[in-house]
């Protein structure tokens, strides 16, 4: 981890200022060709689009959520397009890829949108089943509109869009003191091993030249974690990312070597969910705290290769995410956690003492951001680390091997305990622009509990609870 600021915007495209989230569930059934039976279906998705809904025309958008077929499949990382269009083409045509028993399987169907059955033709979903192009099965989904209406209508948000390819832009603009970080770090379902990919700019405060460095680390689900440095090299300045010494880290490519090409990696990566402010926003683009961090996407799928000394792993859709940091150096405490919590729900928490002084001599900030739902929550960034007039703000307990954070707004609480196992964990030293060093304690295989409760008459219930063992991304870092 370390810390941001900076001033200048990168150029960007012209974009819709607003898009357009909304969640969706749909009941049936499936019969497949070779059963005699059918099964019941349940998709819940959350679709996202570029713009807002044109009623008149046609809007694309995509579509991520979970599949259940009963007795047959469970995929929480299905995902695919929608085509609304029920006025032009009068027809709205979902195509979802899920996996079923190891299988990649498509579903491919159409509401037919018609003025003489107005609720049916909205509300009922024909499909086909493909394997590889060739047809498996047939059925139906039903929108229940007596449990579903509501729902539907009051997940309808109309956010500002924001492209995660322009949020890689490097921020650095020639100021001596200052780090820039680029970092992405996932789990490889098919193995359990995690991967945590680290680039870093660095401008040192004397007025030096700066230099750009990294490292890559694998941390083996049996075995001992392994890792490489890259660098330092000279920094090239590029609009699109980090580029150094062989390495690149970019919209939509990762690739590099370290240790003379003894660990190599070449992904491709798919953002699947909208950016996530674990700072305020605005402390992104205005020089107004030491640092600040965020995802271009909460969430995203990676695939390719990553190959340690005779080991190579083939990543095919593999959960994760990559953050960013711009900022004066290291915190002089932190903690770090990213949890995919799975069925599109996440969480990233970073918890930090500044070296500035006044300030470190305060207990830890906490910017706490659970991506629920389609909601964020807290809904202002802020609110984690001040709370109101400095009272209520959230608590963090940063320790080895087990750290907490815990804290409440509005009506909701929550309690979060990060484990990060010695035998999991790799200790690496972090240089600051002014010389001074920082140890971090990187687990990419911790293990965490998060439990989220909401006050109701007559206390507080638990409204949602999450375990992950080894799947979770965490990190302590300290002076």
């Amino acid at each position: 981890m370390t810390a941001p600021t900076s001033a200048h915007d990168a150029t960007r495209p012209a974009a819709p200022a607003r898009g357009t989230v909304f969640r969706e569930t749909m009941l049936g059934t499936l019969r497949r060709d070779d059963e005699d039976h059918a099964r019941r279906v349940r998709m819940d998705l959350r679709v996202t689009a570029e713009r807002r809904l044109r009623v008149l025309g046609t809007t694309e958008a995509r579509a991520t959520g979970r599949i259940r077929i009963a007795g047959w499949a469970d995929d929480p990382g299905a995902e695919g397009e929608l085509e609304i269009s029920p006025l032009a083409r009068h027809r709205i045509r979902y195509r979802i890829t899920f996996r079923a028993d190891g299988r990649r399987l498509t579903l491919d169907g159409w509401k037919s949108v018609t003025p003489r059955r107005p609720v049916a033709s909205m509300t009922v979903l024909p499909y086909t089943l493909y394997e590889d192009g060739t047809r498996i099965g047939t059925g139906s989904l039903r929108f229940p509109l007596a449990t579903q209406l509501l729902p539907f209508l009051t997940s309808f948000r109309f956010p500002r869009r924001e492209d995660p390819g322009t949020l890689l832009a490097p921020r650095w603009r020639g100021e001596p003191g200052r780090t820039e970080v680029w970092y992405t770090t996932l789990t490889d379902p098919a193995t359990g091993s995690g991967l945590w990919l680290h680039h870093e700019l660095t401008a040192p405060s004397d007025g030096s030249a700066p230099y750009a460095h990294g490292w890559a680390a694998v941390f083996p689900k049996d075995g001992a974690v392994r890792h490489a440095r890259f660098g330092p090299a000279g920094w090239t300045p590029d609009g699109h990312g980090f580029t150094a010494d062989g390495v690149e880290a970019g919209p939509g490519r990762l690739s590099g070597s370290a240790e003379g090409g003894a660990l190599r990696w070449d992904l491709t990566e798919r953002p699947v969910d909208e950016p996530l402010f674990t700072f305020p926003r605005w402390s992104w683009r205005r020089p107004l705290l030491p640092a600040a961090q965020l995802l271009p996407a909460a969430r995203a799928c990676y695939d390719g290769t990553f190959s340690h000394d005779d080991t190579t792993l083939t990543l095919a859709s593999a959960p994760g995410a990559s953050a960013r940091i711009y900022g004066h150096g290291n915190a002089r405490r932190w903690a770090w956690l990213h949890a995919d919590l799975g069925g599109g729900d996440v969480l990233e928490i970073v918890a930090a003492v500044s070296m500035r002084p006044g300030l470190r001599r305060l207990p830890p900030l906490v910017f706490l951001r659970l991506r629920r739902q389609g909601r964020t929550w807290p809904r202002r960034a802020e609110r984690t680390a001040v709370g109101w007039a400095g009272a209520g703000r959230f608590r963090a307990g940063i320790a080895l091997p087990t750290w907490t954070v815990t804290g409440r707004a509005g009506l909701r609480r929550i309690r979060v305990e990060v484990t990060q196992h010695t035998d999991r964990t790799l200790a690496l030293d972090y240089t600051d622009p002014d010389g001074s060093h920082a140890t971090c304690r990187n687990s990419e295989r911790a293990d965490a509990h998060v439990l989220l409760e909401r006050w109701w008459p007559g206390g507080w219930r638990t409204e949602a609870e999450w375990t992950l063992e080894g799947t979770a991304h965490a990190e302590v870092g300290t002076r």
